[in-house]
């Protein structure tokens, strides 16, 4: 009986004739882990004693956070590289972009062949008739140690792309016809298998679009059969040669679909769903503030092509930012070579790094609350790129929409871009008076102390630049103090009322609010130091939060202990009577204070 591609690959690497049902001992040739999930997958090898089965077969990835620039996925980054020096594994670094594309790149994964990833777009190697999965962490870790996993064979269903798309159709809108015809779970738990004479003329990158958006269709993996432009490819970036694999003429499939082509003109994926798929015709003139171009479904040298041909002789509209994030370092250059960087700065885009970009939390793509945003991306699910809206769409829709101000199509751009109406100035508040005026707030504040006998604590200690996304005041106080040697326990230690002690030059460092407003989070009434950095004193002033200068460390004072403080002194009043003399809070200080800060009325 014929066999489908999905099970002669797996039956290949499995030494058996597998059906659909069968659970297989599958062998991997390609065994890659990213940044992300890198460094738990060498905890597993680490804390259960396990060895590399073929440090050649092999990878790290690192394309969530190609620059480094987050400090968790830098330390990640760091233990994998150790890991990688240890044992000879090869490492594709941030310099090289998304791994997936990366190692088709290099000729690693070539037709016919077996690949795993942490990556749940590990699938888009279906595009060259190879097989990927992403696996999680501890998956990976077997894989690593045994070279083999279990897997379980679907069934395929064929899907035959039949007609002639519109001249100004691509592979993006392609993929989002048939998502809003199959919907986000028309493939699930299925092999998807494309056939027809328009796949035929599909070239590598054609194919990794819609290979790429296959988990949004809920299949295991779409493959294509490679034609001659998908061996070419392989062949000359893999220096080896290979044997490819088809499908048998009388191969079985669970069922056909068919999905009609013709005269399909450009598409969107309406915010939500991937498969929210419409007509640009339907839509009236969406505003946007944003537009991003790249990801693993079309950051390839022919979406950049696309792009450029658009952007050619334009300028970004007022108010929109273009981001444009190429796949790969090669394409990145090839970008360079062929002009089109320049034609993207003269319209005034910004470029990134290669990588995974809008997909990868932190990075060049990401959207604020009440954004509207055009993706060239896999996935506009609420929360993925953003607490905006996101619409999916070709790299040319994209960019035309960049530069109309509006999602349209390239066809549609207007002469002048549609701009943002701009509104009134705010009323403004009524004039404040005399800055010492207050509501009556006490001028003298008891707690117990917490004593930190060290100088030049800096706001990095304080509250660390990890966090500083953070804008809900509520949530800072679980993080004040962690990054202070042994004192990473503080927010579980205090309690509301209690007051901090510390030494000479408190808050020096960075102007970040948040050092000073996690004390507020915690219930904090006041900080006593020797003195503050200069910044910081501004920022507590002007928060509310009262700061007094005094050397307490100078006396015998330790925690527990219950100090009286009077602001308008200066006065600190200790357990056993004893009175240490500080600044007091000056006139305009008492008046922010009382009145809870500086923008209060």
């Amino acid at each position: 009986m014929g066999q489908t591609l999905i099970e002669k690959i797996l039956s290949a690497h499995s030494g058996g004739q597998a059906k659909p049902g069968d659970i297989v001992d599958l062998s991997v040739d390609v065994r890659v882990a990213r940044d992300f999930g890198g460094a738990n997958v060498v905890k597993n090898m680490e804390d259960n004693g396990l060895g590399l089965d073929d440090p050649s077969r092999t990878f790290f990835t690192f394309d969530c956070n190609p620059t480094g620039s987050d400090q968790k996925y830098a330390a990640n980054q760091q233990r994998c590289r150790l890991y990688a020096r240890k044992e000879g594994i090869e490492i594709y670094d941030i310099d090289r972009g998304i791994g997936t594309h990366a190692t088709l790149e290099a000729g690693i994964v070539v037709p016919g062949c077996t690949m795993v990833s942490t990556d749940s777009h590990a699938n888009i190697v279906g595009a060259v008739g190879a097989f990927g999965q992403g696996l999680g962490d501890v998956d990976m870790a077997h894989v690593w140690a045994f070279g083999r996993t279990w897997f379980k064979l679907p069934p395929t269903i064929k899907v035959v792309l039949t007609g002639e798309p519109g001249e100004m159709a691509s592979a993006k809108d392609i993929v989002l016809k048939i998502l809003g015809e199959l919907g986000a779970a028309g493939l699930l738990s299925h092999a998807a298998e494309f056939h027809g004479e328009y796949v035929d003329t599909l070239g590598v990158d054609e194919r990794v679009t819609i290979a790429s958006m296959a988990t949004e269709m809920g299949a295991i993996i779409a493959l294509f059969p490679p034609n001659d432009k998908v061996l070419e490819y392989c062949r000359t970036n893999g220096g080896v040669d290979f044997e490819p694999v088809y499908p048998d003429a009388d191969a079985t499939y669970a069922k056909t679909v068919e999905i009609n082509l013709d005269e399909l003109a450009p598409m969107v994926a309406l915010p939500g769903n991937p498969d929210n798929a419409a007509t640009i015709a339907g839509l009236s003139e969406r505003k946007i503030d944003s537009a991003f171009i790249g990801s693993c479904t079309n950051g390839r040298i022919t979406d950049l092509r696309a792009a450029a041909r658009v952007l050619t002789g334009r300028k970004v509209a007022p108010g929109v930012v273009l981001k444009i994030v190429p796949s790969t370092d090669a394409v990145w250059q090839q970008a360079l070579d062929e002009g089109l960087i320049e034609i993207y700065k003269g319209a005034g885009a910004l470029i990134g790094n290669a990588g995974c970009a809008g997909c990868a939390a932190g990075q060049i793509g990401m959207n604020g609350p009440g954004e509207v945003t055009i993706s060239s991306g896999n996935r506009n699910f609420t929360g993925k790129q953003g607490k905006g809206e996101v619409y999916l769409a070709s790299p040319a829709t994209v960019a035309a929409s960049a530069v109309s101000g509006f999602v349209c199509s390239e066809d549609a751009i207007p002469a002048e871009p549609k701009r943002f109406e701009m509104g009134t100035a705010p009323t403004p508040a009524a004039k404040r008076g005399e800055v010492s005026g207050g509501s009556g707030k006490p001028t003298t504040i008891k707690g117990r102390v917490w004593v930190i006998r060290q100088d030049n604590i800096d706001t990095d200690m304080i509250f660390h630049n990890r966090y500083l996304t953070i804008t809900d005041i509520a949530e800072m106080g679980q993080y004040a103090m962690d990054n202070l040697e042994g004192w990473e326990d503080f927010s579980t230690r205090v309690e509301p009322g209690d007051i901090l002690v510390t030494g000479g030059n408190f808050g020096a460092g960075s102007s970040r609010q948040q050092a000073v407003d996690c004390f507020t989070s915690l219930g904090m009434p006041m900080i006593v130091a020797k003195s503050y950095g200069a910044i910081y004193e501004r920022n507590a002033v002007n928060a509310g939060l009262p700061i007094l200068s005094a050397d307490l460390l100078a006396t015998d004072i330790a925690d527990g202990e219950t100090i009286e403080v009077d602001l308008t002194t200066g006065k600190i009043t200790r357990a056993d009577g004893s009175v240490v003399e500080g600044l007091p809070c000056s006139e305009v200080q008492l008046g922010i204070y009382q009145r809870g800060g500086l923008l209060k009325a």
